[in-house]
């Protein structure tokens, strides 16, 4: 049962976690476009450093147009268009002169589906961000097993580094562009539906993965899998028809939902 799988919570009050945590990522009346389609409504919420946050809700309620907006990837899409404010420790990345590639450097994005550019091999896999970026001085070997490891894939591939990176299986594959987003050392990771396309065995690989990563980095996750988010996040955001309609700990969340709405879809009633 899902309930079962959440973990226990300390014996810190939320006040005193309040006063003690760092807000990483802050949406102030965020809304959303896709020319006149309005994905987004208002969406006003505070993302804690070095946690996991998953985002829950039915297909097409805008949980990754939500995250996208994290890093600027909504404007990529033509007819896009973007109203409030999302800070990123405390600076509006949507700020006129604000670079967004800049951007993307600090919060790095993994895909649904694997996406390893195929003609290049393991190594250069890792290496594109730092080649594409001008390198600035790192050596490249280091911060591929170093990227590798955190990726928890180098033991794995230590002796294929030349191989292509669509040779390898399909959770090998979506650690390699884990290895990749790590590789040029951002703040923040956003993980848009990453096990979606993998097998059990795979997809409890890249949950041990994101826990180890919170230590290091802030980790947001968008997921259609509510045991999963009951499993990895500390925190859960609930969204319904592009509106956010409740958010807190998980363990709050799953077990005693301050929403009607948020109850429903939980038990299954919808969705």
């Amino acid at each position: 049962m899902m309930l079962e799988e959440l973990r226990s919570v300390s014996d810190v009050t939320p006040q005193m976690r309040e006063s003690t945590e760092k807000y990483k990522i802050e949406t102030k009346n965020l809304n959303a476009w896709f020319d006149n389609n309005h994905v987004l409504k208002d969406i006003s919420m505070m993302i804690r450093e070095n946690v996991i946050t998953a985002i829950i809700g039915p297909s097409g309620c805008g949980k990754s147009t939500l995250i996208r907006c994290f890093n600027r990837m909504h404007g990529l899409v033509p007819g896009a268009r973007v109203s409030g404010e999302v800070l990123l420790d405390g600076s509006n990345i949507y700020d006129r002169g604000v670079d967004p590639v800049l951007v993307r450097r600090r919060v790095g994005m993994v895909f649904q589906k694997p996406n390893p550019f195929p003609t290049m091999s393991v190594f250069d896999n890792v290496a594109a961000g730092l080649k594409l970026g001008g390198n600035h001085g790192y050596r490249l070997d280091e911060v591929v097993r170093r990227s590798l490891e955190q990726a928890g894939l180098w033991d794995e591939v230590k002796t294929d580094l030349n191989k292509s990176g669509a040779s390898l299986s399909g959770g090998q594959q979506q650690r390699l562009c884990i290895a990749r987003a790590l590789a040029v050392e951002p703040e923040v990771i956003l993980m848009d539906e990453p096990c979606s396309a993998l097998d059990p065995i795979a997809t409890a690989k890249i949950e041990q993965l994101m826990i180890a990563l919170k230590e290091r980095y802030t980790v947001i996750i968008v997921t259609h899998n509510m045991q999963q988010a009951a499993r990895v996040s500390d925190f859960t955001a609930f969204m319904y028809l592009g509106k956010l309609i409740e958010y807190g700990e998980t363990i709050q969340l799953f077990r005693n939902p301050k929403e009607e709405l948020t109850e429903r879809y939980i038990t299954g009633k919808f969705g």
